[in-house]
């Protein structure tokens, strides 16, 4: 394994990139962190400042306290995520797509820039949901996030379900909640098949989502994180990239592109 930190990154990704058709792009927050939406887990996130604020993120404190669901809610009124814009990494990926590699997408992010940028939904999976839409945890029924957030602002601080009276949530995979089966079994799916799984802004902390890299490896791709610090999983890569992910991204892209 072999870490990058200087400018000459672009000579040096040439080895790994050389007759790579099918890649597998592993996104965390850290990705979306220049469109100004803050990562947990970073020198500066929102766990790491106020590590109090993860348990609004806790599915069972979540589904248990009608005050954890008037804080979440609150959160999420005035959330950095719905003004932001795709920065130059997702844009570069949607580009790669664009150039006619076999690429499929990995979030764990929740915010749809992937799909903003221009990556084909159908070739984005979010492993952790998504925060574009509320679902009842009674009956099961989902509808745009907007309206609900509409209804904490006017004052109703714990919406329920308007078919039911169950709990809302966001669409989203909440700590102690379960990833579905089907979407576990099509990211491990796609892993297998890539020939180069790039790993971006993820602490790769989080299980079962970054067990996916290990998947990659074992079945003869190469890894390449992109992440400012360390994470479990740089043992297992060919190369470790510790430079901005705006200029590392799109200098991987073309030299994918060539």
């Amino acid at each position: 394994m072999t870490e990058i930190e200087s400018d000459v990154m672009g000579t040096a990704v040439r080895d790994w990139v050389r007759g790579v058709s099918r890649v597998a792009v592993f996104t965390g927050a850290g990705i979306s962190t220049d469109s100004g939406i803050p990562d947990y887990r970073g020198p500066n996130g929102v766990w790491t400042r106020n590590p109090e604020a993860a348990e609004a993120f806790t599915y069972q404190r979540f589904m248990a306290d009608p005050a954890v669901r008037a804080r979440f809610w609150r959160a999420y009124l005035g959330h950095a995520a719905w003004r932001a814009v795709p920065n130059r990494a997702h844009l570069a990926f949607a580009e790669l797509e664009r150039a006619g590699l076999s690429v499929r997408v990995l979030t764990q992010n929740v915010d749809g820039l992937h799909q903003k940028a221009g990556s084909s939904p159908r070739k984005v999976l979010e492993l952790h949901g998504t925060i574009h839409e509320v679902m009842c945890t009674t009956c099961g029924a989902r509808s745009p996030t907007a309206g609900t957030l509409a209804r904490v602002e006017a004052g109703d601080e714990d919406p329920a379900c308007l078919d039911c009276g169950g709990v809302l949530k966001l669409a989203t995979v909440l700590f102690g909640e379960n990833l579905r089966f089907e979407t576990i079994a099509q990211a491990e799916k796609i892993a297998r098949a890539c020939q180069l799984m790039l790993a971006v802004g993820s602490s790769l902390q989080v299980e079962p989502a970054a067990s996916l890299c290990r998947v990659a490896v074992e079945s003869g791709a190469q890894l390449v994180i992109v992440n400012h610090q360390p994470t479990p999983y740089d043992r297992l890569a060919t190369e470790v990239v510790r430079e901005p992910i705006g200029v590392a991204v799109p200098a991987i892209v073309a030299e994918l592109i060539g």
